[in-house]
């Protein structure tokens, strides 16, 4: 607590170097006009002064301005979808006009494609977008979530320990089977889970242009329904000139990647084409929690000044050490990076690991992309897209009965065995495609989209038992169960935002949402799964944005999502004659927000409540492959309020800092134990109900809060420190402080060395020392209890997921 105050008071200390008169924020102001090559304004055009906090849009006259404004000589940036970027250099020693004409562009924006799913600056939510150079100076080769981690709110983990290989997050509490992600406008989020696995698209970083976070319920998007963010990613877009990438990296636990990438520039001023490819190899700081990953992305695109037609192939192969059991909770103090994933004991009573207990996945995403603008005021977009993907788990079981496989025991001379060893995989097989839509308007003082899209999930999964250590007549790789899901999402929107006067905007969004979901076919515990299922959901959403002054905004936002179970949620709970589907959530959110904006200091506050019915929570436990089980809780609420700063007070130094504190809360929680006769035979006997009234939202912490200190002494090389604050989170939700993970401060130091040498464009030296101080933390955990009634004692199977102490990583890089 104490040093996530120490991160709270430096962002109050912003707050009151604002409140106080100092002169050093500037005492002059730009302002001008934007308009098109016939004196027409350009309402929206964004303007930024570049190494700044400070940007603007224009109103509805095309007029600007921008206030407090140091003297000195800036360079002033304006753009406009499907007009050429215009940068100006500006000296200030005096308040100055400065009108701008920009020139349609000679080839359409590649913004366009994202526009549908994207929200921009006038929509009233809160939102965070990095570009293609904040991604360059945040990215430290890592998978995604410690990409996004200095946003507000944004808790990752990794089992591994390092940020490598099966990772996660979560925004708000809400884990990633309930964060919206698309692609170009593409759905992400696996049909059936609904969650996303970055392990399946190894350095996707390097592929990424831009990408913006939308928290809470956000605007209308294709794919899954989004609870406590929507995420959109641009993958790579136009480069004009032709250049070659070459990266190296190096570090800790034995890591290494190798990236090369290569793009052919602007050929016959409209065809382009780009391409990456990487190998990345980890052993893991938990025990056998090896990686090694391959990724491909490809991209080719047509581009006129009225159209754009792009092709993109994004191609991952991943074989991933099985880490998902975390280290037992006994022994932590003895062997932090113990994994019992694997382990298995001969005749002779001897300790073995199998060695190819590994995840094993590939995974191939296939998009055609077309814009096309109809009029000056009217652009269509149209996008098909497949991904195919096979992988499977394989593990060493260690004594298990034949029958949990469908087989007799096997007879042996005069004997019966009913036990045996054995290694089995469990597959899946899958593909995902359909088609997205989109109709975009920007006329005047209306900006408004219509879209939808239409999309299938076909899936199989089977098992298959590769060997066993007793055999009498078991066919080679024989297949125990099959079962197919077949999902079917429809959903249109519309949304659009009224300029009502150069201070005040209104927002308005509905979306409808139909799916339908099949499943067929045992599942691994030879049970049925035959079921059918149908959700219908109307999502409205209405906001309003007011502009206090030229550098002060507000915006109220109220939106209301839906989501249906996933299939894990639903899979058990009709089997056996069971009639117990969980219930789709609902959620309504409310959000409201205020910033403040000059060239060297910035603020955002914004305040949300988050209420929901029927929310499906994590009960702590997992399945046996892995999945968090989830329940239905029929009251609960998110409320928080999330701080953003940013201080510039010389050219040479930048701080940003964010924290959330929040109040996550279930009404009236009722947990249920399983209670058995003892811990050998297991013989169910019901469940014990116990009510623990207002209860603690399991794995939401209260207090989250990052800092980042950015240095640039001498020109060329910046650095920077960077802290992340995870308050006291409950891995169950009784409130517990048995079962609670403790709060942890980590922070990071970063070189980034930049040169021109010789031919090369650039050459790029990075040092990233990871958790400095040597922090042993938590991330993450898992929790089983049952109650035993022949000793009257609470039998437990946990699980820990350690992060790594210090660590380096190293990367050399040359650009041509």
């Amino acid at each position: 607590m104490k040093k996530f105050a120490l991160l709270l008071l430096l962002q109050l200390m912003g707050v009151w170097l604002f409140a106080m008169p100092n002169e050093t924020f500037g005492l002059f102001q730009i302002s001008g006009r934007i308009a098109d090559e016939n004196g027409k304004p350009l309402i929206g055009a964004t303007v930024v002064i570049e190494n700044s906090l400070e940007g603007t849009t224009s109103d509805l006259n095309g007029n600007y301005v921008i206030k407090r404004v140091k003297s000195g000589t800036y360079t002033l940036t304006v753009s406009f979808v499907g007009y050429e970027k215009k940068s100006i250099e500006v000296v200030v020693d005096k308040d100055i006009t400065v009108d701008v004409t920009l020139k349609p562009s000679s080839i359409m924006g590649e913004e366009i494609v994202v526009s549908s799913t994207r929200a921009s600056s006038k929509v009233p939510i809160a939102q965070t977008t990095m570009s293609k150079d904040d991604i360059k100076k945040t990215s430290v080769g890592f998978d995604i979530p410690y990409l996004l981690e200095l946003t507000p709110s944004v808790v990752a983990t990794s089992e591994g320990g390092t940020g490598i290989g099966n990772t996660a997050f979560r925004i708000r509490g809400s884990d990633m089977s309930r964060i919206n992600v698309t692609v170009n406008g593409i759905p992400l989020n696996d049909a059936e889970s609904q969650g996303v696995y970055w392990v399946d698209l190894p350095d996707f970083t390097s592929s990424v242009d831009n990408v913006q976070v939308q928290r809470g319920v956000g605007s209308s998007t294709n794919g899954a329904g989004a609870f406590g963010a929507s995420i959109n990613f641009q993958t790579t877009t136009l480069s004009t000139e032709p250049y070659t990438n070459v990266e190296y990296q190096a570090g800790s636990f034995n890591t290494n990647r190798t990236s090369v990438r290569i793009g052919t520039g602007l050929i016959d001023k409209q065809f382009s084409f780009e391409g990456r490819y990487t190998q990345l190899k980890t052993d893991g700081y938990i025990d056998r929690g090896t990686s090694d990953n391959k990724s491909m992305f490809i991209t080719g695109a047509w581009h006129t000044s009225k159209s754009l037609l792009r092709v993109n192939i994004i191609h991952g192969e991943e074989h991933t050490g099985i880490t998902w059991t975390g280290t037992p909770g006994y022994m932590l103090d003895s062997i932090r990076t113990y994994n019992p994933e694997g382990i298995y004991y001969d005749k002779q009573k001897v300790l073995h690991y199998y060695k190819d207990q590994k995840d094993n996945y590939v995974q191939t995403h296939y998009q055609l992309m077309y814009s096309y603008q109809i009029t000056h005021f009217l652009n269509l977009s149209v996008a098909l897209h497949l991904t195919k993907g096979a992988g499977y788990y394989e593990e060493f079981k260690d004594s298990t009965k034949f029958s949990k496989y469908g087989l007799e025991g096997q007879v042996i001379g005069s004997d019966t065995v009913k036990y045996t060893d054995l290694i089995r995989r469990k597959w899946m097989d899958n593909n995902f495609y359909g088609a997205t839509l989109s109709l975009n308007y920007h006329k005047d003082a209306i900006d408004a989209t219509i879209g939808g899209a239409w999309n299938e999930y076909d899936g199989n999964h089977f098992g298959r038992i590769m060997w066993t250590e007793v055999n009498n007549g078991i066919p080679k790789n024989y297949e125990w169960y099959r079962n197919k899901g077949i999902k079917t999402d429809f959903n249109v929107f519309g949304k659009a935002i009224w300029q009502v006067t150069n201070r005040f905007n209104l927002y308005g969004d509905l979306q409808l949402r139909l799916i339908e979901y099949k499943l067929k076919g045992p599942d691994d515990d030879l049970a049925s799964l035959n079921q059918r299922h149908y959700w219908g959901f109307l999502n409205p959403k209405f906001g309003t944005q007011m502009k206090i002054s030229s550098n002060q905004e507000m915006n109220f936002s109220v939106g209301v999502a839906h989501r249906e179970p996933t299939r894990e949620d639903i899979k058990d709970a009709m089997k056996y004659g069971a009639h117990n589907t969980p219930n789709a959530e609902q959620l309504i959110d409310y959000e409201l927000g205020y910033s403040y904006k000059q060239p060297s200091f910035a603020v955002g506050i914004n305040l949300y409540y988050m209420d929901y019915k029927n929310q499906l929570v994590k009960t702590g436990e997992l399945s046996d492959v892995g999945y968090p089980i989830m329940s239905n809780v029929k009251s609960s609420y998110r409320t928080g309020i999330e701080l953003t700063c940013g201080i510039k007070p010389t050219s040479w130094l930048t701080w940003n800092g964010t924290a959330t504190i929040s109040k996550n809360i279930i009404k009236n929680y009722v947990d249920r134990m399983d209670s058995i006769d003892n811990s050998d035979d297991w013989n169910p006997l019901g469940q014990i109900v116990k009510h623990y009234g207002d209860s603690p939202i399991s794995f939401s912490p209260s207090l989250i809060g990052s800092s980042k200190f950015d240095f640039t002494i001498v020109k060329g090389l910046n650095i920077a420190f960077v802290s992340k604050y995870v308050g006291k989170q409950y891995y169950d939700n009784t409130g517990s402080n048995a079962r609670s993970l403790d709060a942890y401060l980590v922070n990071n130091l970063q070189f980034d060395y930049r040169f021109a040498l010789m031919s090369a464009k650039s050459v790029y030296i990075q040092l990233f020392i990871n958790n400095i101080f040597d922090k042993d933390y938590i991330s993450n955990a898992w929790i089983y209890r049952a109650y035993c009634r022949d000793t009257d004692s609470i039998y437990r199977e946990d699980g820990y997921f350690p992060q790594a102490g210090i660590n380096f990583m190293a990367k050399v890089g040359v650009e041509f």
